[in-house]
């Protein structure tokens, strides 16, 4: 299967090439910028992804079976310094390339996000109504509707939680950007009362690959890790990962910081309708753990503790 890869050099997208080419997939990534050639892409091409006119040439050069949009905007304070440019990336693409996934009857797997929901629910299912809380959230849920109504016999939507994993820079996931805070001497507060259920982005890369070989499973579905825990207690299992001192973390509450209180609560989801599906399943959070390394820029403050 050829499969048009947007995002490639991110997190999820180097992932998803990874998975992809195990499974003896010809993926063409698209990079915003030029990244370092990955061996698991059979080609890459660098494009600026708000030209939609170059992103249909493309696509159309190369006539995929498959389209997979790992790309966006997913800093929630990027979107609201700059709403007009983040929806480009958030909105207007995903909407383009359903355009195409339409007119190639292809395969389009578009990565959404958890934060679609205000974080009120204990737990949120396939069918609950969205409530997005912010610019970043009302945008991906706007990016949802348009795939949808343009290609409802084509797409997958895939709502993510918090990703963990290993990026291609060593900067980009979370226990990366917490080593980033404790190789500049910053105990990183982490809060008791902020729930989510992570997953590992190559978990998460295997599912969607699976959604592309299956023409069954169309529609909106959650993916995540198995179990739900505080961004403390997810903070504390890396600590324990690395054999690093408890002290690089410190207890906190969203309402300690004014800046954070509007963050929700609470994202945990119910998987069973779509790993009821898929050979892949979630997994728990000590599998996710034993995947992480060291981050290659960290590494020399790691050996030195």
């Amino acid at each position: 299967m050829k499969i048009l890869l947007t995002g490639a050099s991110g997190l999820l997208g180097s992932a998803f090439a990874r998975s992809a080419k195990r499974r003896g997939h010809q993926v063409i990534g698209i990079h915003h910028q030029n990244p370092a050639p990955s061996s698991d892409l059979a080609q890459t091409r660098t494009l600026d992804l708000t030209d939609l006119n170059a992103l249909e040439a493309l696509t159309l050069e190369h006539f995929p079976d498959a389209i997979v949009n790992c790309a966006a905007i997913s800093e929630p304070s990027a979107c609201e310094a700059k709403p007009t440019h983040s929806r480009l990336v958030n909105v207007a693409l995903p909407e383009k390339l359903a355009l195409l996934a339409r007119h190639l009857f292809a395969t389009l797997i578009h990565i959404s996000s958890e934060q679609v929901f205000d974080g009120t629910a204990h737990i949120y299912h396939r069918d609950s109504p969205p409530s997005p809380p912010n610019e970043y959230a009302r945008q991906k849920l706007d990016s949802e509707l348009r795939v949808h109504e343009l290609a409802a016999e084509f797409a997958t939507t895939l709502r993510l939680p918090l990703l963990i994993g290993n990026s291609p820079t060593g900067t980009r996931s979370l226990h990366e950007r917490l080593f980033a805070s404790w190789a500049a001497g910053q105990p990183t507060p982490l809060f008791t009362d902020e729930y989510r259920q992570p997953c590992l982005a190559d978990n998460a890369a295997d599912a969607m690959v699976e959604l592309c070989e299956r023409n069954d499973l169309k529609g909106v579905y959650s993916w995540a890790g198995q179990k739900t825990l505080s961004r403390y207690e997810i903070g504390q299992r890396i600590l324990k990962h690395f054999g690093l001192p408890e002290t690089l973390i410190q207890a906190a509450q969203r309402g300690d910081d004014p800046r954070f209180a509007h963050r929700q609560a609470r994202l945990s989801f119910d998987l069973a309708p779509l790993a009821s599906k898929l050979k892949t399943q979630p997994q728990g959070l000590s599998d996710q753990l034993d995947a992480l390394i060291v981050p290659k820029p960290y590494r020399p403050w790691y050996h030195s503790q």
